[in-house]
């Protein structure tokens, strides 16, 4: 067996273990939101995967590679691995925004989103870092280092999906009853979080494909990038942990998974490019964050976010873009995007890859956020993006979707 069969297979395989993802966000999602709205939430999130690779093969890839290949046309068969890899990273991206716009997101309007978001959104700047766009070229261009470097998604993936997340729950405000007449949250609790809990493991184990399955030909790092993904993974569960325990008393089972998402998330970049020393330091820091996010983004900004989404994959993100910029240590990444030598952090004397890093989180909350922001607000003079009053006080289930999760029990709440 050659290289290039080899290749193919190790692509095919962690594009399977990235399909056990979407099962893990699905879990997620709907473990953290209220039991009358369960089945709209898993309906989303498997609708997302095949909407979105739809979308994706007409002429996001295209899109994404530069090539033209809109469906697939002229594509070689021995490159359809990649194509099959690309688009389940996509899919994760875009089913980001189900979990913070869950309870109140209309059916009809997520269609026309899936479609927007694998279509353009995600394939431009994926462009932009992946396929040698312009954030790729920095370094060659403008002396920033090696350009904007993102190995796994950290940005292209989890940022864009966070952000998208962001834009589309503020367009549709909170849901019924979670702010009270002074502005102050209320808990509106997750029905199922041992099904929360289940699906983040799933999601940790689909995540050494996610980040492995990048790794290619003579730079094949597999062995380090899945040592990485699990040390940050680690430190952001038990920063997490102790977050809540010190602040609050008692460690958190919810935020705890969070933390562990986010540990995740942020190693995403640098995991082929940082020591595993500095792998869990940098899941420490997206354990923290991430936990300080979430109460940011429900206590300050007023922004209903019930799976913690835009913190764990946006802000956790953006850490992981710019940890590259700081902890990467020389010892991989030779010629990368056409610069000559290693990549190194600023704490290896490479401040100019930091400020290529800052470049690429600013370029990708601007891009994506004014872009979403505006195809919400002109879907919903479309399409109500959210459902009516009445239809999200009863549930989302029967009323959207024709099904009830627990038919045998009265998931109905109080206003």
């Amino acid at each position: 067996m050659n290289n290039e069969t080899l290749q193919i297979f190790w692509t095919l395989i962690c594009s399977f273990l990235v399909v056990i993802m979407q099962a893990g966000l699905a879990m997620v999602a709907t473990g953290f939101t209220r039991a009358k709205n369960a089945g709209h939430t898993m309906a989303m999130n498997m609708m997302i995967v095949f909407i979105g690779s739809i979308g994706y093969w007409s002429v996001g890839y295209a899109f994404q590679t530069g090539t033209g290949a809109f469906f697939l046309s002229g594509v070689p068969a021995n490159t359809l691995s990649i194509f099959l890899f690309q688009s389940m990273l996509l899919t994760i991206a875009a089913a980001i925004p189900v979990g913070a716009m869950a309870e109140r997101w209309a059916f009809r309007p997520f269609i026309g989103y899936g479609f927007f978001m694998a279509m353009f959104t995600y394939p431009l700047y994926a462009h932009w870092v992946w396929n040698g766009g312009w954030l790729a070229q920095l370094g060659r261009n403008f002396g920033l280092g090696h350009g904007v470097l993102d190995f796994a998604g950290s940005s292209v993936v989890h940022m864009a999906g966070g952000v998208s997340a962001l834009a589309g729950a503020m367009v549709l405000g909170p849901r019924m009853g979670k702010y009270k007449g002074d502005g102050t949250p209320g808990a509106i609790p997750g029905h199922h979080i041992p099904m929360a809990i289940a699906g983040c493991m799933m999601l940790f184990f689909g995540w050494f494909g996610f980040n492995s399955g990048q790794a290619t030909g003579g730079d094949f790092q597999a062995g380090l990038i899945a040592v990485n993904t699990l040390l940050a993974a680690a430190g952001g569960t038990f920063s997490a942990l102790c977050y809540m325990w010190f602040f609050y008393g008692k460690p958190d089972l919810s935020l705890s998974a969070n933390g562990l998402l986010g540990g995740l998330v942020a190693i995403s970049a640098p995991c082929a490019f940082v020591s595993p020393f500095c792998a869990v330091i940098i899941g420490l820091c997206a354990g923290t964050l991430c936990c300080a996010s979430v109460f940011c983004v429900e206590r300050i900004c007023k922004i209903d976010d019930p799976a913690g989404a835009i913190s764990v994959h946006g802000a956790c993100g953006a850490w992981g873009l710019i940890s590259l910029g700081l902890f990467a240590n020389g010892m991989y990444g030779n010629g990368l995007n056409s610069v000559p030598g290693t990549v190194k952090g600023l704490f290896y004397g490479g401040a100019s890859q930091l400020a290529a890093q800052c470049c690429g989180v600013l370029v990708c909350f601007l891009f994506v956020f004014s872009v979403m922001f505006l195809f919400f607000k002109a879907l919903d003079l479309i399409t109500p993006l959210r459902v009516q009053e009445e239809v999200e006080f009863e549930g989302l289930d029967q009323n959207e979707v024709s099904v009830v999760a627990y038919p045998d029990f009265n998931t109905k709440s109080r206003r």
